[in-house]
C-alpha cells in the first residue's frame, strides 16, 4: 500500500518524477513541444525565428538569442517564457499555459544538458517553399519543333510560336522597315533615327540589312547612355542626398562608369561584382572603386539632432533591400521585422545578408589629375604658411567654434548670411571640410566685429591702437588667404564604399528596431538556395559572386526578365521584382530558363542578348491591334503582336532636341541645369539656385539633367521618372493632360519647337508641302499621309499674319506633341 501510495505522488508532485527517472526526449520532450509549441515554431512556421520540431533546433535558438541554455534551465529563454518572467512575452500567446509538470519536465531536460538523439531528423513542411520554380536552377530546354518555320528566325521564336501554334493563334507579320528602324533605335540608343539613316536602310535590300542595322546601334556610345539610364533606376541613382536639406552629391563619375561599361559590353558577372565589391577586388583599379557607387546612392540625413547611427542602420537596410530586389528578384526587405510571410527567407537570413554590407565604410574618393595634384599642393603650402601667421595673430580652437555656434541666438542666426544659415543647419559631423572652413570664417569674422568695436573708444590708448593693427594685418593675411583658396583646382569626386578595417558585429534587430539587439549572426546567404564557397570569412565579394555563380536560379532570370521588359513592356515574369511564391508565374517559362541558361553560356554578354531579342521575328513584329485577340489574349501576353509603348520621361526629350537638331551628343560629365519653370522650389525647406545652362550643355540628354530628391526636374516627373530614393525595377506609365500641356507650352519645348522649324526652313526644299513632310518625317521618321499632310498645311495657313519662322514653330509644336512622337511603336 505504501509503494503504491510513492507511486502516486511521484506523478502528481511537480520535480519528482525528474528526480525519480531521468527525463527521456523522445518520451516526455518532444511530444510536449509538438503538443504546444510547434504550431508556431515548427516546420511550417518560425515565428521570432525559432523552431522546436528537434533537439538541435531548440539548441540554435532565435531571433532573439538561445532558447535553451544547457544545465542552466532557470536561465534559458524558453523557461522564462512558459513560466511567464518579467520582461518577456508568455508563451503560449494564447490558449492554456503549461502545467507545472510540463514546466517541471522542460527544465529537468534542460538541467540535463539537454540531451536528445543525434539522428532526430526535421520534418519538412507542408508546403514546401523551396520547391517553388524560381529556387530551381533553370534547366536548359530544347527549343520546340513549329508548323511555320519559315517564321522562324531564332530559337526566342520557337519558344513564342508554339505556344501561339497550341492557341491556334497566327503571329503578326513584321513591321515594315521604316518602323523597324525608329523602333529598334529608340529601344537599343534611346535616340530617333534621322531622316537619311531611315532612306539608306531601306534602299539597302540586303539580306543581312536589318542585322548590320543592329550591330551599328549597339557600337554606338548612346547604346550605353540608354542602357545606363535603366541601371540607375535600380541603383536609384539622384544627384543630391534626399530628406529636407536635400544637399548636392558629386556622384556623376558613377554614372559615367556604367555607361561606359556597358559600351564596352563588360559581362554582367563582371558588372555586379565590381559594383557590389569592386574594392575589395585583388589589386583593385580606380575604375573598380569608383563602380561601388551603386550602394552609395542611399540617402543621407544632414538635419541636426539626427542619430547618425540610426541613419546609417537605414543605409544598410537600403543595400540589403536593393540587392534583393535588382538581383534577387524578391521582396527581401518583409523579412526586416519578422520571417518572410511568403517566401523561404527568415528574419535570421535577412540580418545574414545585412552583415555583408554592415562591414561598410562610405568615404568620398577624391579624383585628381596628376596637374590638379601638384597644384594643390603647391597652392595649400602657401596657403598652410599664411594660415600659421594668421593663428598667431587670433588663436582659435575648434571647440571655441563650437561654443560660438552654441550660443547663437535665433535672432543672431537670422542677421547671419544665408548660406552660414544652411551650414548650421546640418548636424556638425555632417558637414564637409569647406563648409567647416566657412563656418570658422564666419566665426572669426564675429570676432573681428566684437574687436573693431573696442577700437571705437580713445584713440590715444595704445591698446586700442595695438588692437587696430593686428585687425588691420589678419585682415590683410585673410584676403591673401582668400585669393590663394580660388587657386585651388575644383577637384572631382564621388562616393564609394570600402570595407571597415575593424569589423562591426551584426545582431538581428528584433521587430526591425535597431536598438533591440537580438541574437548575433554572421554574413550569410538564405538556405533556399546554394551556399558560399567561402564559408570561413564571408564577405562583400563572396557575396557578389554568389549572386553570378551559374548555380544561382535567380539573378540570370531576373536580369533576363528585365530585359524582355523593357522590349516588350512587362516582362515573362509581370512581378518582375516578385519571383517568390506570391509573385504571377512566367508566361513562357521554358524560354525564361532558356534565357537565363543562354546569357550564361553567352559569358554573361548583355549586348549578345539584346542582340538575340531585337533581331528575332517576335520583335520584329507589327503592333497594329489586332480585334480577333481582344478576347483570346487581350493584354497580348501570348505576344502575337508587338507593343506600343510610351517613351520614358528622359526619352520623349531626347526625342524633341533630335527632332530639333539642337541636341549636344557629349558621352558623360556632370549633370546639368536645363531650364524649367519658375517656382519650383517656393516649397522645398532649402531654396536651390537653379540657374539655367547656356550653350551646348542646355542641350544634353535627359539622363544628365540634376536630379534633385526633393523636387526632381518637372519635365522628367509629369512623364513619371521614378523619385529615386527606392530601387524603381519598372516605371509607371501615365496619360495625363499636363503632358500634353508640358509639350505644348513648357519653355524647353517652346525652345525645340523653334529649333525644328529653324530646321525645316533651312533644308533645300521646292515648297512648303514638302518642308511640311520632312518636318514630319524628322519627329516621326514615317512620310504623313496626304490626310495629315492636309490637316498640318491648313495649321501653316492659319498663321499667315506671322512671322515665317513663328509659323513654323507652330507647326513644330504640333508635331512634337503628337502620341506617335512620344511612343514607341
Amino acid at each position: 500500500m505504501r509503494t503504491s501510495l510513492v507511486v502516486c505522488c511521484t506523478f502528481l508532485v511537480p520535480g519528482i518524477a525528474c528526480a525519480a527517472d531521468a527525463v527521456d526526449y523522445n518520451r516526455d520532450i518532444k511530444p510536449l513541444l509538438a503538443r504546444r509549441c510547434v504550431e508556431c515554431h515548427g516546420p511550417d512556421k518560425q515565428k521570432s525565428g525559432l523552431r522546436l520540431d528537434t533537439a538541435a533546433a531548440a539548441l540554435r535558438g532565435g531571433n532573439s538569442g538561445l532558447a535553451v541554455s544547457p544545465k542552466k534551465g532557470d536561465d534559458s529563454r524558453l523557461i522564462r517564457a512558459v513560466t511567464g518572467a518579467k520582461g518577456i512575452k508568455p508563451m503560449p500567446p494564447t490558449g492554456d499555459r503549461l502545467s507545472e509538470k510540463e514546466v517541471a519536465l522542460l527544465r529537468a531536460w534542460i538541467d540535463a544538458g539537454a540531451p536528445a538523439p543525434s539522428s532526430e531528423e526535421a520534418s519538412r513542411p507542408k508546403a514546401d517553399p523551396r520547391k517553388h520554380w524560381a529556387f530551381r536552377a533553370p534547366i536548359r530546354p530544347e527549343p520546340p519543333g513549329v508548323k511555320a518555320e519559315d517564321w522562324v528566325r531564332n530559337p526566342i521564336d520557337r519558344f513564342i510560336l508554339a505556344r501561339l501554334e497550341k492557341e491556334q493563334i497566327a503571329p503578326s507579320a513584321e513591321a515594315d522597315r521604316v518602323t523597324l528602324i525608329r523602333r529598334v533605335s529608340l529601344d537599343l540608343t534611346g535616340l530617333p533615327p534621322s531622316p537619311r539613316e531611315v532612306d539608306e536602310f531601306v534602299a539597302d535590300q540586303g539580306a543581312e540589312a536589318y542585322e548590320r542595322l543592329v550591330e551599328r546601334l549597339l557600337a554606338s556610345p548612346h547604346y550605353g547612355e540608354r542602357w545606363g539610364r535603366h541601371w540607375l533606376d535600380l541603383a536609384r541613382y539622384a544627384d543630391s542626398n534626399g530628406f529636407n536639406i536635400d544637399a548636392p552629391r558629386s556622384i556623376w563619375r558613377y554614372r559615367d562608369w556604367v555607361i561606359d561599361a556597358l559600351n564596352r559590353d563588360l559581362p554582367f558577372d563582371q558588372f555586379t561584382i565590381e559594383q557590389l565589391a569592386g574594392d575589395l577586388v585583388p589589386k583593385a583599379t580606380l575604375e573598380q572603386r569608383i563602380a561601388t557607387g551603386f550602394h552609395r546612392n542611399t540617402l543621407l540625413n544632414q538635419e541636426g539632432g539626427i542619430d547618425e547611427e540610426q541613419f546609417r542602420v537605414e543605409n544598410v537596410v537600403d543595400r540589403v533591400n536593393t540587392t534583393g530586389s535588382v538581383f534577387l528578384g524578391l521582396t527581401v526587405g518583409c523579412a526586416q521585422c519578422h520571417d518572410h510571410k511568403f517566401d523561404p527567407v527568415s528574419q535570421r537570413e535577412y540580418y545574414q545578408l545585412f552583415a555583408f554590407f554592415n562591414n561598410c565604410d562610405e568615404p568620398t574618393l577624391e579624383l585628381p589629375t596628376q596637374k590638379q595634384i601638384i597644384q594643390r599642393k603647391e597652392v595649400r603650402a602657401k596657403i598652410d604658411a599664411l594660415e600659421k601667421k594668421l593663428r598667431e595673430l587670433d588663436p582659435w580652437t575648434p571647440e571655441r567654434v563650437a561654443e560660438w555656434e552654441g550660443k547663437l541666438t535665433t535672432d543672431a542666426k537670422a542677421m547671419l548670411p544665408t548660406s552660414i544659415q544652411d551650414i548650421l543647419l546640418l548636424a556638425p559631423n555632417s558637414r564637409d571640410a569647406v563648409q567647416q572652413q566657412t563656418l570658422t570664417a564666419a566665426f572669426r569674422k564675429a570676432e573681428q566685429v566684437t574687436h573693431v568695436a573696442a577700437t571705437l573708444g580713445d584713440p590715444s590708448d595704445l591698446h586700442q591702437l595695438g588692437q587696430l593693427c593686428v585687425l588691420t594685418e589678419r585682415h590683410a593675411l585673410e584676403n591673401r588667404i582668400a585669393d590663394r583658396r580660388k587657386q585651388l583646382p575644383a577637384i572631382t569626386t564621388t562616393l564609394v564604399l570600402q570595407e571597415c578595417k575593424t569589423p562591426r558585429t551584426t545582431h538581428i534587430h528584433l521587430a526591425g528596431d535597431f536598438l533591440r539587439k537580438g541574437a548575433e549572426v554572421g554574413a550569410d546567404v538564405p538556405s533556399v538556395m546554394h551556399g558560399l564557397s567561402n564559408k570561413e570569412t564571408p564577405n562583400r565579394l563572396d557575396l557578389a559572386k554568389w549572386l553570378v555563380d551559374a548555380k544561382n536560379p535567380l539573378t540570370a532570370r531576373v536580369t533576363m526578365n528585365r530585359f524582355w521588359q523593357h522590349y516588350f513592356g512587362l516582362g515573362l515574369v509581370e512581378t518582375e521584382n516578385d519571383f517568390g511564391v506570391q509573385g504571377t508565374p512566367p508566361s513562357h517559362p521554358e524560354m525564361l530558363d532558356w534565357l537565363a541558361t543562354e546569357f550564361i553560356a553567352r559569358g554573361w554578354s548583355m549586348k549578345a542578348m539584346h542582340r538575340m531579342i531585337v533581331t528575332s521575328a517576335t520583335y520584329r513584329q507589327a503592333s497594329r491591334i489586332r480585334p480577333e485577340l481582344a478576347s483570346v489574349d487581350p493584354r497580348n501576353r501570348l505576344l502575337a503582336r508587338q507593343n506600343r509603348i510610351r517613351l520614358e520621361a528622359e526619352v520623349v526629350r531626347d526625342a524633341a532636341l533630335t527632332a530639333s537638331g539642337l541636341l549636344t551628343r557629349k558621352v558623360g560629365g556632370p549633370s546639368v541645369f536645363p531650364p524649367q519653370p519658375a517656382g519650383v522650389y517656393s516649397f522645398t525647406q532649402i531654396d536651390r539656385n537653379w540657374k539655367a545652362v547656356t550653350g551646348p550643355d542646355r542641350y544634353r540628354r535627359g539622363m544628365y539633367t540634376h536630379f534633385w530628391r526633393s523636387a526632381p526636374h518637372p519635365g522628367l516627373t509629369v512623364f513619371d521618372a521614378p523619385e529615386s530614393t527606392t530601387t524603381c525595377t519598372r516605371r509607371n506609365r501615365s496619360n495625363t493632360p499636363l503632358q500634353a500641356l508640358t509639350l505644348l507650352n513648357d519653355e524647353a519645348y517652346m525652345e525645340f519647337a523653334r529649333g525644328l522649324a529653324d530646321q525645316v526652313l533651312t533644308v533645300k526644299c521646292a515648297s512648303d508641302d514638302a518642308r511640311l513632310v520632312w518636318a514630319f518625317r524628322l519627329c516621326v521618321a514615317r512620310e504623313p499621309t496626304e490626310r495629315e499632310r492636309q490637316t498640318l498645311r491648313k495649321v501653316l495657313d492659319r498663321q499667315g499674319d506671322c512671322e515665317r519662322r513663328d509659323a513654323w514653330t507652330t507647326v513644330g509644336r504640333v508635331l512634337l506633341n503628337l502620341d506617335e512622337f512620344i511612343t514607341r511603336e
